[in-house]
C-alpha cells in the first residue's frame, strides 16, 4: 500500500497579527478608527441616498458622485476586521480572506475611474455647450464599466492563482490587520 508522507493540506484560516507591539492601545485605537468608520460610512450613504432621491443629479454630470460605492466597499472590507483584530478576534477564514484580498484590490484598481471623470471636467471645461450631447447616459455608464471591468479582470485571477498554491502554505500567520497579497504570497 502506498503512503505519502509529503502531503500538505491547504490552510482552513490564516491568523492576522495586526499592529505588532501595539497591543496595549487596541482599545484606545477601537474608538477613534471606530467613529471615523461610522461617520464615513454615514456620508456616504447619505451622499448616494441623496443622488438616488432627487431626480436633478440624475444626469452625467453627476454620475460621479455614485464613487462613494467603492469607499463604502473599500471601509466595509477593512475596517471591521481591524477592529476584530483589536478585540482578540485574529483569525479569518480562508474564503473570507481571499474575498476581502479581491474586494480590497478591485476597488482600489476602479479608483482608475478617476480618469472618467477626469475625462468629464475636460469636456465640461473645453466644450460646455456640448457636454449634454457628449457625455450621454450611456457614455457614462460605458465608462463605469469598463472601469468596474478593469478591476474585477485585472485582480480576479489573483485569489484564484493563491486558492490553487494553498497546499503549498506552511505558514498561516500574515502580519497585517487585512490580507493583502504581498502579505499572503510570501507565506510558503
Amino acid at each position: 500500500m502506498l503512503t505519502f508522507h509529503n502531503v500538505c493540506s491547504a490552510p482552513s484560516s490564516f491568523q492576522l497579527t495586526g499592529n505588532s507591539g501595539l497591543e496595549s492601545l487596541h482599545i484606545w485605537l477601537s474608538i477613534p478608527l471606530g467613529s471615523i468608520y461610522l461617520v464615513a460610512m454615514e456620508g456616504n450613504v447619505s451622499a448616494l441616498a441623496v443622488v438616488m432621491v432627487e431626480h436633478c443629479l440624475h444626469q452625467p454630470m453627476y454620475f460621479f458622485l455614485c464613487l462613494a460605492t467603492i469607499d463604502l466597499v473599500l471601509s466595509t472590507s477593512t475596517i471591521p476586521r481591524l477592529l476584530g483584530i483589536f478585540f482578540g478576534d485574529v483569525d479569518i477564514g480562508l474564503d473570507a480572506s481571499l474575498a476581502q484580498m479581491f474586494l480590497i484590490h478591485c476597488f482600489a484598481t476602479v479608483e482608475g475611474i478617476f480618469l472618467a471623470m477626469a475625462f468629464d471636467h475636460y469636456i465640461a471645461i473645453c466644450d460646455p455647450l456640448h457636454h449634454t450631447t457628449v457625455l450621454i447616459h450611456t457614455v457614462v455608464g460605458c465608462l463605469g464599466l469598463a472601469g468596474l471591468f478593469w478591476g474585477v479582470f485585472y485582480i480576479g485571477p489573483l485569489p484564484l492563482m493563491i486558492h490553487l498554491q494553498l497546499p503549498l502554505y506552511k505558514a498561516c500567520v500574515i502580519s497585517h490587520s487585512y490580507c493583502e497579497h504581498m502579505a499572503v504570497v510570501p507565506l510558503p
